[in-house]
């Protein structure tokens, strides 16, 4: 197989023993026959009606991967960063092994090549093409392949969607619900009353307003009522009762009123500008 076949490939992510398919962890796949046909069992020697099968992961769940497998016997020392395979069996099964199976379990992203698959065939002179011997083990043959892995990619957990979320669906055509702003504007002030100057203003001023509608006698004292300080309203009502009626009966006078009271021609300053440009004119 090319180095391309190979990439495309998952790599072991764990190796155990087990009794039979109830005791075999999820995710893990049973050798149950070997790739000449026979039942993979490796008790058949010890007369032992349990099972004793070899089973493999491939699941990414755990971020690990099996980079290297070997058989030992008994009297062989464990090597460094290696471990025994688990075992998933039965309560009562009990297996006598002259022969221990160790892998080498790293992280994913650690190493480039990785035991990619796992074969048993009967002690023969079976040979498996691109796969490694590990040795024999109660009457079996044990194989593996090594080669570079496609890293497996992260899996996304599956969340709760609340129903709020759901609602947001574009599939599910409902009727758009009215707004309803939660911070409304403030209501709008009442009208100012027009005070009774600007009620007064003649139909000629109102002619030579600007465009925009404003008036340009508008002073910052329109629309301000009028009232007395609280301390001359209490010295107002211990006077006489004749001057509480002189100041109820005062009158408050438009700019009209007062033109009209008040008419000034300016004629004495226009007579004295006369005679001053006259006396400037005889002294040249």
């Amino acid at each position: 197989m090319s180095i391309m076949e190979h990439v495309g490939v998952r790599p072991v992510t764990a190796v155990a023993w087990t009794s039979n398919t109830g005791t075999c962890p999820k995710d893990f796949t049973l050798i149950s026959i070997t790739e000449d046909g026979s039942a993979a069992n490796f008790t058949r020697s010890f007369a032992m009606r349990s099972g004793y099968y070899l089973c493999y992961s491939k699941s990414t769940s755990s971020g690990m991967v099996v980079s290297d497998i070997v058989l030992l016997s008994d009297k062989d020392s464990i090597r460094p960063g290696y471990c025994y395979i688990q075992e998933h069996l039965e309560a009562k099964a009990s297996v006598t092994k002259k022969k221990r199976l160790c892998v080498r379990v790293v992280p994913v992203g650690s190493v480039d090549t990785a035991v990619l698959d796992i074969k048993v065939t009967t002690k023969s002179k079976m040979m498996l093409q691109q796969y490694t011997c590990l040795g024999d083990i109660n009457g079996y043959v044990m194989w593996c392949k090594k080669g570079p892995f496609a890293s497996p990619l992260p899996q996304a957990k599956p969340r709760s969607v609340s129903l709020d979320l759901r609602g947001l669906s574009l599939d599910q055509l409902q009727p758009p619900f009215p707004l309803r702003p939660s911070n409304p504007p403030p209501p709008l002030p009442p009208p100012v009353r027009l005070s009774q100057r600007r009620h007064s203003l003649s139909s000629k001023d109102t002619v030579d307003k600007p465009a925009d509608g404003s008036l340009q006698t508008i002073t910052a004292l329109d629309g301000v009522p009028f009232s007395l300080h609280p301390k001359f309203e209490s010295s107002a009502n211990g006077m006489a009762p004749h001057l509480n009626a002189q100041l109820n009966n005062i009158r408050i006078k438009s700019l009209q009123d007062i033109e009209n009271e008040y008419s000034y021609t300016f004629a004495v300053e226009e007579s004295a500008a006369k005679r001053t440009r006259t006396l400037v004119a005889t002294a040249q």
